[in-house]
């Protein structure tokens, strides 16, 4: 009798799902709900990187934000018990990094130069058709 007043008063235990942003599954763990948000993360990065899931995330929690679908479109405050929304639902995704100007001009001399490539070999192709064409026309008549 002892012990189960202990486990109330700990808290309710729920099993919650997180899916990870480009993982093929959900991630599915007990937590107290009491746990902040904070904690659930680094749970569930643990937890991902001990199944050896694919893509490899990191193990930094400050990275990475947990949304709730009944919460809107606004990440969970890292602070926030997991348990304030009454969701057992979430989603983990990494936070979007800002790019440097440096970045910035890199990939668009990156894309000045991929689109440079498609047009010089879109000018080989059909240069290569064109003699081909006239190769076969050539042969054909004699």
């Amino acid at each position: 009798m002892l012990l189960s007043k202990q486990k109330k008063a700990k808290g309710n235990r729920v099993l919650i799902t997180v899916n990870v942003v480009g993982s093929a599954g959900p991630l599915r763990f007990v937590v107290n709900e009491r746990e902040i948000v904070a904690a659930v993360i680094d749970m569930a990065l643990k937890s991902y990187a001990r199944e050896g899931r694919l893509p490899v995330l990191g193990s930094n929690l400050n990275d990475f934000l947990l949304y709730c679908p009944i919460a809107g479109s606004d990440a969970l405050s890292p602070i926030e018990t997991i348990g304030a929304h009454g969701a057992r639902n979430f989603l983990l995704c990494k936070k979007p990094q800002p790019q440097t100007q440096t970045e910035k001009a890199a990939k668009v001399k990156g894309d000045a130069a991929t689109t440079e490539a498609s047009i010089t070999r879109r000018g080989n192709g059909s240069w290569k058709s064109w003699i081909n064409k006239t190769l076969i026309l050539k042969v054909a008549s004699h």
